[in-house]
């Protein structure tokens, strides 16, 4: 069977198919307790140690709700535009699973904490709005273990009760491309927002794609696969690549999709069934009777609008409007709030900032790169990265110089002025010190003087590149190339 892709679609024989894709993201509140019990969140802790009566779901325990996940769950809903629920209650979501203590999850139905949002994301350099259809909060469940346990299974309830915002956007996107920009553009948000870490491979950051195929113009959707699993964008890219392919092809035989819930499987690269998919009916969802409906005063949703940071979108706006900074170099500082801080810790030092933005995207991200390193565990700060560009504006190093002096700094944490005197770097503007070095270049290089005399003027900058190299570069390139101009027109020399 011939077949071919191309933007996202895909061509069977004649008939050509899109996808259709709506998100579900599982994003965990950066609280440090639980939703409905004073548990810690924190990640990695022995197995079981973090767990207490409530969220293992003992007999007779009350929960009482977290107020700084509401107030999460308000920043997020009013980040992407939607409107919040100023009255909403929990439900329970019955289902049975090993690792859901209770045989339930505490969770929001009919009437969600945030509806009827939008997040803009680009692509190929074309902008689009995506509908995103509710925000709501829910308790996380544990997690069986397998992996080293020889028939048999372990649970461990550490995770379960752990905050989540669940968004759902409308199946409106068409593309792996547009799928996976989504998806980074949502947790990029939610991280600047300080509400989410964002970490996909601890779990903090699930997303489950909800992907069907039609055929070209239809707008009918088809039968729609989940699927689970997926810790990374590239996992998320490659699964559904491969779940297009695999639709296409029942598609093209005459067969059926199953709507199910399949499992990514990243050693073998395909997605495996793990149970039909279930409807909002198969969970038998009722109020949940513990908790009282959640009420939210005008006053409360107005008190976290005020509090809304500058949202990414915006501070890369205005990184290329107020700085004349590039597209890429806007991107690459506000891709965290981190790196947006110390960029702008190093302007209020003074850097100016297309020089600034050069040397937090090149040489210090070059070295923390290197090592694996975040921004936040620099061993240079802001101020003393100022401190070396300021220097370098005065003239103290060159530019050349200065990238050995930085590598110093990162090694030792010194500031600067300790390096630069240290190692002997300072720059040389002597006009007297220069003289001398440039007599010694003229007469070790007399034929090449000669030769420039006679009208080979590139080798101008041979002779500047020989002065620089007997400096050690320490020379002021300025008043080398100044010096050496007057005295090569001015018939001094060897």
């Amino acid at each position: 069977m011939a077949q071919e892709k191309s933007a996202g679609r895909m061509t069977a024989s004649s008939v050509t198919y899109e996808p259709v894709i709506g998100m579900e993201v599982h994003c965990q509140l950066s609280t440090k307790s639980k939703l409905f019990c004073g548990c810690s969140t924190a990640f990695g802790a022995p197995p079981n140690s973090q767990v207490c009566p409530v969220c293992a779901g003992l007999p007779g325990v009350l929960p009482v709700l977290n107020r700084r996940a509401v107030e999460m769950g308000v920043t997020a809903g009013l980040a992407t535009g939607c409107s919040i629920t100023p009255f909403s209650r929990f439900a329970r979501k019955n289902y049975f699973y090993p690792d859901l203590p209770k045989g339930y999850q505490i969770s929001q139905y009919e009437l969600p904490i945030c509806q009827h949002g939008a997040l803009e994301i680009t692509v190929n350099g074309a902008t689009k709005r995506v509908r995103i259809r509710r925000i709501h909060l829910e308790e996380d469940a544990g997690k069986n273990l397998h992996e080293g346990i020889a028939e048999a299974s372990h649970v461990d309830l550490n995770r379960a009760g752990v905050p989540l915002l669940e968004i759902v956007s409308e199946p409106e996107l068409h593309s792996v491309d547009e799928a996976v920009a989504y998806l980074k553009t949502l947790r990029e948000l939610v991280v600047h927002l300080g509400i989410s870490d964002g970490n996909m491979e601890e779990g903090s950051f699930r997303c489950e794609p909800n992907l069907s195929l039609r055929p070209l113009g239809s707008t009918a959707l088809g039968s729609r696969v989940e699927m689970k699993n997926i810790n990374s964008f590239r996992f998320v890219q490659h699964a559904m690549e491969y779940e297009i392919v695999r639709q296409s092809k029942l598609l093209e035989r005459g067969e059926r999709v199953a709507q199910e819930t399949r499992l990514w499987d990243p050693d073998r690269g395909v997605t495996a069934t793990m149970r039909s998919k279930e409807e909002a009916h198969d969970y038998r969802y009722f109020p949940e009777p513990d908790l009282v409906p959640l009420q939210l005063p005008a006053s409360f949703i107005e008190e976290r609008r005020r509090a809304l940071p500058e949202l990414p979108a915006a501070r890369r706006q205005r990184y290329r409007d107020v700085y004349g900074l590039s597209d890429y170099d806007a991107g690459v500082l506000t891709a965290t709030p981190a790196t947006a801080a110390f960029f702008e810790a190093a302007l209020a030092e003074g850097a100016r900032p297309k020089t600034a933005s050069n040397w937090v995207t090149v040489e210090l991200f070059g070295h923390l790169n290197k090592e694996g390193r975040a921004i936040e565990q620099s061993p240079v700060s802001a101020a003393q990265l100022a401190g070396l560009l300021a220097l370098i504006d005065r003239g103290v190093v060159s530019t050349t110089l200065a990238k050995s002096v930085f590598e110093k700094m990162y090694r030792t944490g010194h500031d600067a002025p300790r390096v630069i005197e240290e190692e002997g770097l300072a720059q040389v503007s002597d006009a007297g010190e220069l003289d001398r070095l440039l007599d010694e270049v003229c007469r070790r290089h007399a034929a090449e003087v000669e030769a420039y005399r006679q009208g080979k003027e590139k080798l101008f900058g041979f002779l500047v590149g020989q002065a620089m190299k007997a400096s050690g570069g320490r020379a002021n390139p300025a008043e080398i190339n100044r010096l050496l101009k007057q005295r090569l027109t001015g018939g001094t020399g060897t």
